[in-house]
């Protein structure tokens, strides 16, 4: 303090520009050296506050450390990614475009490709086909290697499964870094071949075992030499590698050993309609392309910036937490060390220079703090990336140190320290030296103009929320407006924008609402009066510990009320391809002609026995009427008839009223299935009555969608086939005299015959089956069905694994004429996915915030209970002022959080209209989160034991 010293000593209250204007020895930098040594004593000294505050810095500037780490290591460099590419080769080509037909690509990303844009923005490609060898487009003499990449049919230990395959020499030593060699040998003769390590589990063979192939000539029959490691593929991929390109059949990639390629010279081939990837390129790519080309790049670029998006997001939220909670340790930190400053200021210090050492105080801690978060950021994500890693090249690129961005989050760090420290360092410029010196505390008091502007962003929040919903649900009523309109744009900020004012609102006023509460609570008992004044009478440190409360609760009230109401709606619109816990298998066909009825038999045959592969207990076969067109177009289909359950008038839409539909998910157009009475049961996943099951076999029709019934019966109506294929029936949706002429919509024509035909209701709306018939009531009405669908129930859900072998034994399964779409119903998305983490993740930040909080508020009052034992207070009077002090703090943050946050959820409601309904929000859970969770937190401050009071320092009164 040599140079304080030497400074003129001020007296408390002198006029600082007067004293400013007066010359001083020893200039600004020596009282910034003097300042910066305060600072670093006060933080060597106050080691818990200090280590308080480093943690609430670090934490955040970890997490974002991590993830930046995480994200750069998952793009790769231009290094990284021809070597994955290539290998050790120098480029590939291959022949995808029409020669001269101005076929473009970008230079590092040939997937981006094309043809010259037409007027409308778009390309269409010319008539032609590519070359089927680019040999002949590279220089006499070229060497190339021919891979081709697809799937092939290979005989595995649990039957016959479609696996990723690479046809050609992979195993080329030109090709290390693609393709590794990882044990045995590699491949030297036709009749050899290699796997990838987890393929010899899945084949249940070893080295030197047989590998079979379906389809390939002339054996299919391979000695397996060895293993590949793919770099594109994890660890867990099974893949196989075969001599011959031939053998593949896929994408055709002629690689080139020794050939570099620059940029002149892959635009040369693209005249060719041949793309390139060149090593050369990539690693010096031009800098003038065409815009379709840059669009490539910017494409890259966009990835990059969602991750500094993500990272400008996560730390606008991280540095108001930790501004709020280290403020308030800092708070606390400035009026311990008023006397010491006091000191300081009697021998020569401005109010500025206190203020600085306070407000570098802050600075010392944010570099500890960023440099501590920093370092641990980049551990977890070695961590992360340790434990996750697939082996997969292409997962994670390398060990990615994105140092221009980690220099931002430290320089980061350093700032949040500072703006944590500036409130109390403007506080200590107003402190009274003399009382200080005493020993004196002033108690805090609201000044009148908080509360006011606290009052008007509460009131203007609110009103800006609530309005933008009602707003957006308007501009849903104007369909003349323009769908990109910035009028429709702004009612959604609004809705965010609001509560954020609410919460700020809130923070103005923290201290008056404190007060206002103390008032309240001084009635209940000692300990709440004690504990609601002492958080009103250190509103500095009280209410930016319950402000970063507010926040953490605001975001997670205001994510879980929008995904519960999108949730719930999901689930109201779910379309079940089965019933929950069923499978289905459908029969499609694989072109534009429809399935003919014997191989729809054949292939429901096949349907049922996959299903019985996987464990299936039963499996229905479900028919209907071939689509109507086909039928009309099919040989003998001219003397067809398509019948069809009616729905009544009643509930057939306006077009001039309804602008969409609801067929609650199922299938309004064509709702007749034929099902046989032994298999209804499964095919609905329901158990029904015997008297149900008579009245079927008897003629009744099982009704699952109750619109349908009328009068306990429904109407079914019969037309000829080109009526039904040219749209001259009812669709069951718009009421077919109101229909719009613009529509071009032909007359709907007299049915054949209609009948009354006796329902059974039950109520299973939102699967496929809404009207069902048994196969003798469709003979008696002249209804041709065929098997459409298999739907198979199991006693115990099958394994993930089951599924997948059900998946690759579908597609192999399929013919020419038909293939099988096998799908497992598991029902829509349970909200406990996302609700379980988010509500751990806000209860560990608030339980966070709150300890710090109440561990000042303990900190900041051992003279108050030296006082309090030393006039007769019991530990249990402590403890129940504890139990007060964190049900202020927390039940504080909560309830303002939740009242902000839910305010968000409200008003995309009012603006959906329909879609996503305020009644669907967990009122409960947000209850529970506002008054549950700070009773808990309270009852732990009254569990945790007070410090026994230090009564050394008391002074005797005589």
């Amino acid at each position: 303090m040599t140079e304080l010293l030497e400074a003129p000593v001020e007296a408390s209250g002198t006029d600082d520009r007067a004293t400013d204007a007066a010359p001083r020895r020893g200039g600004g930098w020596a009282r910034w050296r003097v300042a910066a040594r305060l600072a670093r004593r006060q933080v060597v000294r106050a080691k818990g506050s200090s280590v308080l505050v480093v943690a609430l810095i670090a934490l955040p500037i970890a997490a974002m450390s991590a993830y930046s780490v995480y994200a750069m290591s998952s793009v790769g460099t231009p290094e990284e990614q021809a070597t994955v590419e290539l290998g050790a080769m120098q480029a590939w080509v291959a022949p995808v475009g029409v020669p001269d037909a101005g076929f473009w690509q970008a230079p590092t990303q040939p997937d981006w490709n094309g043809y010259p844009a037409t007027e409308n923005g778009g390309w269409e490609a010319p008539d032609g086909a590519p070359l089927e060898d680019p040999s002949g487009s590279l220089p006499g003499g070229t060497a190339t290697i021919e891979l081709t990449h697809g799937e092939a049919t290979v005989e595995t230990v649990g039957g016959t499964a479609r696996l990723e395959a690479w046809g050609g020499p992979a195993w080329d030593r030109r090709f290390e870094g693609r393709f590794d060699l990882a044990d045995g040998a590699r491949v030297t003769a036709p009749g050899e071949a290699m796997v990838t390590e987890a393929a010899l589990e899945r084949l249940g063979i070893a080295i030197g075992g047989e590998l079979t192939i379906e389809g390939a000539d002339p054996s299919g029959t391979y000695t397996v030499v060895g293993t590949l490691d793919a770099a594109t593929l994890p660890d867990s991929a099974a893949a196989v590698f075969l001599p011959d390109a031939a053998l593949v059949a896929g994408e055709q990639r002629w690689y080139l050993p020794t050939l570099p390629l620059a940029w002149s010279d892959v635009a040369a081939l693209n005249e060719d309609g041949i793309v390139a990837y060149s090593r050369e390129v990539v690693l010096d790519p031009p800098t003038v392309t065409t815009v379709e080309a840059a669009n490539a790049h910017q494409a890259w670029l966009n990835s990059i910036w969602m991750t500094l998006t993500v990272l400008a997001v996560a730390g606008v939220f991280a540095a108001y937490v930790a501004v709020m909670l280290a403020g308030a340790a800092f708070a606390v930190s400035a009026r311990r060390q008023q006397r010491a400053l006091a000191v300081a200021a009697s021998v020569g210090a401005r109010p500025r220079d206190l203020a600085r050492t306070i407000a570098l105080q802050g600075t010392t801690l944010g570099v500890i703090g960023g440099v501590l978060g920093v370092a641990g950021g980049i551990g977890v994500a070695a961590a992360v990336m340790g434990l996750t890693a697939t082996g997969s090249a292409t997962q994670y690129w390398g060990f990615h140190l994105p140092w221009p961005v980690l220099a931002g989050v430290f320089g980061f760090a350093v700032l949040v320290g500072t703006a944590s420290a500036l409130l109390p360092a403007r506080t200590v410029t107003r402190s009274d030296t003399i009382s200080a010196l005493r020993g004196a505390r002033r108690p805090q008091v609201p000044r009148a103009n908080r509360p006011i502007w606290g009052s008007v962003l509460l009131v203007t929040g609110t009103l800006i929320a609530l309005g933008s919903g009602l707003a957006a649900a308007a501009l849903h009523t104007m369909p003349d407006m323009a769908p990109d309109s910035p009028l429709r744009a702004i009612p959604p900020f609004g809705i965010v924008i609001g509560p954020i004012l609410v919460q700020i609102g809130v923070l103005i006023s923290g201290g008056w609402l404190l007060w206002r509460t103390s008032r309240v609570l001084s009635r209940i008992d000692l300990a709440a009066r004690i504990a609601s004044r002492d958080a009103a009478a250190n509103a500095s440190r009280t209410v930016p510990a319950f402000a970063a409360i507010a926040a953490t609760v605001f975001i997670g009230v205001f994510a879980l009320g929008q995904s519960s109401m999108q949730t719930a709606n999901t689930a109201r619109t779910w379309f079940y391809q089965a019933p929950l816990g069923s499978l289905a298998i459908d029969v499609m066909p694989p072109g534009m002609d429809g399935v003919p009825t014997a191989d729809a038999e054949l292939a429901a045959r096949a349907a049922v026995e996959l299903a019985e592969g996987v464990g299936a207990a039963e499996a229905a076969v479900i028919s209907r009427q071939q689509n109507a067109w086909f039928t009309a177009n099919a040989q003998n289909g001219a003397d067809a008839e398509f019948a069809m359950a009616l729905l009544p008038d009643r509930y057939l839409l306006d077009p001039s009223v309804e602008n969409s539909f609801s067929t609650m998910g199922q299938s309004p157009q064509n709702p007749l299935s034929v099902v046989d009475p032994q298999d209804l049961e499964t095919a609905l996943g329901t158990s029904l009555s015997p008297s149900d099951l008579a009245a079927y076999r008897d003629g009744a029709a099982l009704v699952a969608d109750p619109r349908y019934v009328a009068d306990g019966s429904i109407e079914v109506a019969a037309w000829p086939v080109g009526d039904a294929s040219e749209g001259r029936i009812p669709d069951n949706i718009w009421d077919p005299a109101k229909r719009p002429a613009e529509w071009g919509m032909p007359e709907v024509s007299e049915p054949l015959w209609t009948t009354d035909v006796e329902a059974v209701v039950v109520d299973l709306p939102l699967q496929p089956i809404s009207v069902a018939i048994s196969p003798a009531t469709a003979a008696r009405s002249g209804i041709v069905a065929q098997p459409e669908s298999v739907i198979a129930s199991f006693a115990t859900p099958p394994e993930t694994v089951e599924i997948d072998r059900l998946m690759e034994q579908a597609a192999i399964a399929g013919t020419a004429d038909w293939v099988l779409a096998p799908r497992y119903e598991s029902g829509p998305p349970s909200d406990a996915v996302w609700v379980i983490p988010l509500l751990a993740a806000v209860a560990v930040l608030v339980l966070g915030a709150s300890a710090v909080a109440l561990g000042l508020a303990r900190f900041e009052r051992r003279p108050d209970d030296a006082t309090l034992t030393a006039v007769g207070g019991t530990r249990g009077l402590r403890r129940r002022i504890g139990f007060w002090q964190g049900l202020v703090i927390a039940g504080f943050g909560t309830i303002a959080g939740t009242a902000a946050g839910i305010l968000p959820p409200i008003g995309f409601a009012i603006q959906s209209q329909t879609d996503l309904r305020v009644e669907d929000i967990p009122w409960w859970l947000l209850a529970g989160l506002a008054v549950g969770l700070p009773l808990a937190i309270a009852a732990v401050s009254w569990l945790v034991p007070p410090r026994h009071p230090d009564l050394t320092r008391r002074t005797a009164i005589t």
